[in-house]
């Protein structure tokens, strides 16, 4: 027992004689930093999408990309409204481009797009709702990131779980709701 004493203590004694109490102190502030900045790191949805069972596939008109039936189907990826959409379609999951399904909750918080309706040639101001409660869908994934902004503004970026606001954080899919005509 005597050995082991003397090990620490001479080890002890050695890492005392090479630092100071403000190189220590230095360190111990960067741990603490550090840790305290991980919250602030982006969420990361892939891996629920990859342990989701694969679901329905798209329609084959609406899966060719830049077709005009692809751009009014509410059940493609290229629907005009899903410009800024990441995760599952709600359309795709018993719910509508604007309503959850049933069982499910829409978050809270949202982030927000500006999309062009080729239809009508207007610019629509789109928030993009996440619908919780439920375990992903796995439908219809759209992963879309026209106009995205930097993580520094988190209403305009896609790759966070908005659902962490709600009781249930479960992510289930998400839906586009118009909130106006963007002012030119």
């Amino acid at each position: 027992m005597r050995s082991i004493d003397h090990l620490f203590e001479n080890s002890s004694r050695a890492l005392a004689r090479h630092t100071s109490r403000r190189s220590l102190l230095a360190t111990l502030g960067r741990i603490l930093t550090g840790a305290a900045l991980i919250p602030l790191l982006p969420v990361d949805r892939s891996s629920r999408a990859a342990a989701a069972e694969p679901g329905g596939t798209l329609p084959e008109a609406a899966s060719v990309k830049g077709t005009k039936a692809a751009a009014d189907d509410p059940l493609s990826c290229e629907y005009w409204k899903y410009c800024a959409v990441d995760g599952f379609l709600c359309s795709c999951c018993g719910g509508s481009s604007n309503a959850c399904p049933p069982g499910t909750a829409p978050s809270p918080i949202t982030w927000i797009g500006t999309c062009h309706n080729p239809t009508d040639d207007r610019d629509y101001i789109v928030s993009y709702n996440d619908c919780c409660g439920k375990a992903s869908c796995g439908n219809c994934e759209c992963n879309r990131n026209e106009r995205e902004k930097p993580m520094y503004r988190p209403s305009r970026n896609n790759d966070m779980n908005w659902c962490m606001a709600n009781a249930d954080s479960n992510y289930h899919c998400s839906v586009s709701v118009i909130l106006g005509v963007a002012e030119k």
